[in-house]
């Protein structure tokens, strides 16, 4: 990982931080994106790029390129940025398709889009999405976030065999995350079954390392301990 250059987006979410920490922990040089304001200045390791709406394909670009012009190059791609809604079908609104598409599918292809072109000028091109093990099979109320995140599956899978020799892309595919915000949402769950942001870091950032030259196009789920 060491003088690798990652963008990570989401940075500043729970998993991005931890994300971002542990790839720097690694040697690496991290650009966070990010919809919320910059938190910390630009440094030789890190930098930056906040109130980015990556849902809009010339913001993503133009956040993309900063990232390359600071650190002169770009080796991999981690799609963080994402949201999520529970709605019934029958009750909800066509708006929270919308949303959750734009949240999880667009700023993932408009990331990869402006990033490839770095990527493939890389030794080592890689690009990691975050998709979901409740895309595979969508319960009541999952609807929108479910389609939305298999869109992020069959984007990697496509995406995995146009560039492959190129670029490897992979997905890996949580259960359900233990944060502060699931906590308060399920306060009555076993939260030592869920996967922790830390335990989802270190096969993302495997996929991202050398050690993952062979692998692309796999959709990997990670569902912590059971």
């Amino acid at each position: 990982m060491q003088g690798k250059v990652l963008i990570v987006t989401g940075a500043l979410g729970a998993l991005g931080k931890v994300v971002t920490e542990a790839a720097l922990a690694r040697g690496a040089r991290i650009a966070g994106i990010d919809h919320a304001p910059s938190q910390v200045a630009a440094t030789a390791e890190r930098i930056e790029i906040g109130g980015v709406d990556l849902s809009d394909a010339a913001q993503a670009k133009t956040a993309v390129e900063a990232a390359a012009r600071h650190f002169g190059k770009v080796d991999a791609l981690v799609n963080i940025a994402g949201g999520f809604a529970f709605e019934t079908v029958g009750d909800g609104d066509i708006t929270t398709w919308h949303r959750m598409h734009a949240l999880n599918l667009l700023t993932a292809l408009n990331t990869s889009h402006a990033a490839l072109p770095h990527l493939a000028a890389s030794k080592a091109g890689r690009i990691v999405n975050i998709g979901a093990m409740g895309a595979l099979q969508a319960g009541s109320g999952m609807g929108p976030y479910a389609a939305s995140k298999a869109g992020v599956h069959r984007l990697t899978e496509a995406l995995a065999n146009e560039w492959k020799g190129k670029v490897t892309v992979n997905a890996v595919l949580p259960s359900i995350i233990d944060t502060r915000a699931n906590r308060a949402d399920m306060p009555t769950a076993d939260f030592a079954k869920w996967v922790t942001p830390q335990e989802l870091a270190e096969v993302i950032l495997f996929l991202v390392s050398d050690a993952a030259s062979g692998v692309t196009g796999a959709l990997i789920p990670v569902s912590g301990r059971v």
